[in-house]
Formats: C-alpha cells, structure tokens, sequence
C-alpha cells in the first residue's frame, strides 16, 4: 500500500490479491448532508449565492443511476463533493475503469477547505479537461492540490480519466 496526493485528495491505493478482478475499493463512511446544506462544491447561482447540496451535487452523488453529470466539469465538482463527503462508491463508479484504482481509503482527519475551478473545456467530442485547486488540512497542515483533469465520456457519461498536478 502507499499513500497517493491526487485525483481530488489523498489515497491510500493498493491491490487486492485475492478479489475476482484483482481489485477492491474500500467503502469509507458514507455521509449526506441536509438537503438544504450549501454544497461543498461551492458552486453559485447568478446571485453568488451558494447552491443547496441536493440542487448541486447530491442530484448526482445519490441519484447517479438516474442522474449522470452533464459535463465534466460539473463531474469533477461532484467528484470533489464525494471526497469530502467520503462517498467512496461514487468515485469509483465515476473512475475510468482503465485507470480506476485498486482500493481507495479517505485519509484520517482531512479537512475539506475548498474548491476553486481555474478552467474547463472541451477538448474533443466526448472528453474534455478542468483545472482545479482543491484545499484541505490534515494535521492541522495545509495542502494544496493543482491539478489538470482529464475526463471522457462513454455511454452517456462522464468519468474521470487522470490528470496533471502543478
């Protein structure tokens, strides 16, 4: 096992010799905010007013069978939703299978400060790319991720493929 700083936090990432595929993920804690709690996202509406988890993020988060992510960005802003949420299921299901982890632990005592996306586009049909900078604390000390994403769409749906950290 070692300790990763990417795709949207910390990640203890391991094989699992002995599951069918060779694989298995490790489901944390799941929790759900109110419905009414401002997403953790920190998306806005036209008014800069921060947007309700349901409205937000939790549309896809609780509903992903029925309620696929329209774009990647918005998939990486929900991706982002499920770390500090520590919906590890999500993350998975939303993982391009071809660079999907073997296992994926949330790392003990993170806090999630905030999200801040730099830029999206579309870099063909069905991919495309968002810069983000993602800040927490572990320990009381800061980090700071910067990534590029790369994300695909297959079958209707978005899922994060990799990225480039700055």
């Amino acid at each position: 096992m070692h300790m990763r700083k990417t795709r949207l936090g910390p990640v203890c990432l391991q094989s699992w010799p002995g599951s069918v595929s060779g694989r298995r993920l490790l489901v944390a804690n799941v929790s759900t905010p109110p419905p009414s709690f401002p997403c953790p996202c920190g998306r806005t509406d036209a008014r800069q007013r921060p947007l309700a988890f349901a409205a937000c993020c939790g549309r896809y988060l609780d509903h992903f069978d029925a309620a696929p992510a329209p774009d990647a960005e918005s998939l990486m802003r929900s991706r982002y939703s499920a770390f500090v949420l520590e919906r590890a299921e999500y993350l998975r299901d939303t993982w391009h299978a071809s660079t999907r982890p073997a296992m994926l632990d949330f790392e003990p005592g993170a806090k999630w400060l905030g999200l801040t996306v730099r830029d999206h586009r579309v870099t063909g049909a069905d991919a495309a790319e968002v810069e983000f900078v993602a800040r927490y604390r572990v320990a009381g000390r800061p980090v700071r991720l910067h990534e590029r994403s790369r994300f695909v769409r297959e079958g209707g749906r978005w899922f994060y493929v990799d990225g480039d950290q700055f």
